[in-house]
């Protein structure tokens, strides 16, 4: 019993002076100001892959000149890159590997030679960063996966969301137009009842390829649920989104998926709304939908135009 007792009573009456030799240390870290000690502190205040990078060139800057520095990673479908300065002929790589796996790449130039003390002092610095960086890329991960359709691997609802915000943001702050297409697949649920999910899966899966055939890289597509999809057009009026709109729908019309004895397509109708000034998501969303509503009452396999609302406050 008495040996259970002992080290905990030693611990217990030393504790006082360990505090103070914690509180001494911690003051220490947080008043030195050398790199080590700076880039430490400074790469523990953000998840942000683009600010951890930013705040590593700074300090590096400091003590290690260079013309030009690139940090570039893949991370999941969505390649980032970073970059500071310009030129340099002379060049060196670092690849950023921790545990095994590798968190991206990062390239110095400048027009002069790099020193081998000065490669040594990129490395150990890089060895300060790497676990900020490994969880900033970890925490990236999550993200894409929390904002990402599981199925068809684009974004999905959350991430729609998001990007209405955004938009309806940045269109009253500068005044650019903004459009949103909902696009919704004609008489889907007989698909599935007649030839099952599988094949409601492949034609929803072709349907996210053929969209991204048909817009631009600048325009976005997310899965808003079910067999409807949404599409946001930064700085496009009513009539060129109109024309977007019908060329989607060309390109669902053409795909067909072969059953054995039969090949099964799918038409598409769609509903167009241009942002108006002051709008929030929620009710350009419904302008959005009632012009869908409209197109799939009148037919289907058509594009509808959201109407105009003359009495905004």
């Amino acid at each position: 019993m008495s040996g259970n007792t002992t080290p905990f009573t030693a611990r217990k009456s030393d504790q006082p002076r360990k505090l103070a030799e914690l509180r001494k240390a911690s003051n220490q870290w947080q008043e030195a100001d050398d790199v080590f000690s700076r880039l430490s502190r400074r790469m523990t205040t953000s998840l942000s892959l683009e600010a951890l990078v930013a705040i590593f060139a700074d300090e590096l800057a400091q003590v290690i000149p260079y013309d030009h520095l690139m940090y570039r990673n893949t991370i999941g479908s969505q390649e980032f890159v970073y970059a500071s300065g310009m030129g340099g002929q002379h060049r060196c790589d670092f690849r950023l590997t921790l545990e095994g796996t590798n968190y991206g790449g990062l390239t110095l130039t400048r027009r002069s030679r790099f020193s081998e003390e000065e490669l040594e002092g990129v490395e150990r610095l890089l060895a300060v960063a790497i676990c900020p960086i490994r969880n900033a890329c970890q925490y990236t991960t999550v993200q894409q996966t929390a904002h990402t359709d599981a199925l068809t691997n684009i974004p999905n609802k959350r991430a729609l969301d998001s990007a209405l915000a955004q938009g309806c943001c940045l269109s009253d702050r500068h005044g650019d137009d903004y459009t949103l297409i909902l696009c919704d697949l004609d008489n889907f649920k007989k698909v599935n009842d007649t030839h099952g999910h599988v094949v409601g899966d492949y034609i929803l899966q072709a349907v996210a390829q053929e969209l991204a055939k048909a817009t631009r890289n600048s325009d976005s597509i997310y899965r808003f649920g079910g067999e409807e999809f949404a599409i946001i057009l930064p700085h496009t009026a009513e009539t060129e989104a109109l024309q977007v709109a019908d060329r989607i729908r060309e390109f669902i019309n053409r795909i067909s998926v072969n059953c054995g004895d039969t090949n099964v397509s799918t038409t598409a109708s769609a509903g167009v709304a241009m942002r108006q000034k002051g709008e929030t998501p929620l009710e350009w969303i419904a302008r959005t939908d009632d012009a869908l509503y409209r197109a799939k009452d009148q037919g289907r396999n058509c594009t509808r135009v959201a109407d105009f609302i003359t009495n905004r406050a």
